[in-house]
């Protein structure tokens, strides 16, 4: 598969994605990727052929097979796409912050070659958000100038359905936790680890002024926020702990349980008259 279109898009000097490059081996692998660009999506990258055949989903993924996600077929990206979480710099093609929303691994449903040429690839997920089986089915669009490239996401019926599913409770990255804002914020994402630093020279200077507008709006929304879903489940648990260590099932507090324990053996102990 060629990668000529996403090579042809974008310079690899100031940007933190990584180059195009076709891999080896015939893993199913498959991510999904939080792209505030433009506008905000969801990329939608299954492995095939040493590429990450992609789809942009406006809406994202869902569990309910009430909803038909749009889903618009982009160029192939490199496999090493796989884990990229980072910003992209102003001035750049796709400039945004780009967070790991799920991963896994994917198998086909029958052949996957012919099933993709034929507009109707089945398929089930089994990743950390998203499981089960889809269907992504190409649509004839009645505008003209239409490329063959919009389809539909469409999640099967079974043990995984979750109807009326809402995509915003699983706002955070499958890798570190983050919200699109903390990744934004932090000055090491425009760094990737399997990349090379990327320099500020992708930033028009006469747009400074918007970026720091930007960052400041963000950083007293992210104030605002409630806890991650990491931080909530740590208090959790750690208000479990101390209330198993204080307070018994009986509901009487440890200390006058011990209490009682002390006198009843003190009773037992004591001479009869």
């Amino acid at each position: 598969m060629s990668l000529e279109e996403y090579k042809r898009k974008r310079d690899f000097n100031q940007t933190p994605e990584p180059p195009p490059k076709v891999a080896s081996g015939k893993r199913h692998r498959f991510v999904v990727q939080k792209h505030r660009a433009s506008h905000l999506h969801y990329d939608f990258r299954l492995e095939m052929d040493g590429v990450l055949k992609s789809w942009a989903i406006p809406k994202g993924p869902s569990l309910d097979p009430a909803d038909k996600r749009l889903a618009m077929q982009v160029e192939d990206h490199p496999v090493s796409y796989f884990d990229f979480e980072g910003v992209i710099p102003e001035g750049n093609y796709g400039a945004g912050t780009v967070m790991v929303w799920d991963m896994g691994t994917w198998t086909p449903e029958g052949e996957a070659h012919p099933m993709l040429s034929k507009g109707d690839l089945k398929f089930s997920l089994e990743g950390k958000k998203l499981h089960g089986g889809f269907a992504l089915v190409r649509i004839r669009s009645r505008q003209s100038g239409n490329k063959g490239n919009e389809w539909l996401l469409i999640k099967h019926r079974d043990a995984y359905v979750q109807e009326g599913y809402d995509i915003d409770q699983y706002d955070y990255s499958v890798l570190t936790e983050r919200t699109l804002d903390a990744i934004a914020q932090d000055a090491g994402s425009a760094e990737w680890t399997s990349s090379r630093k990327v320099t500020a020279g992708g930033v028009s200077k006469k747009n400074e002024w918007l970026a720091e507008s930007i960052a400041k709006a963000d950083r007293l929304r992210a104030a605002k926020q409630p806890p991650t879903k990491a931080a909530t489940k740590t208090a959790t648990d750690r208000r479990a702990t101390r209330s198993a260590l204080v307070k018994p099932a009986s509901g009487k507090t440890a200390a006058t349980t011990v209490t009682a324990l002390k006198k009843k053996s003190a009773l037992r102990k004591r001479p009869a008259a």
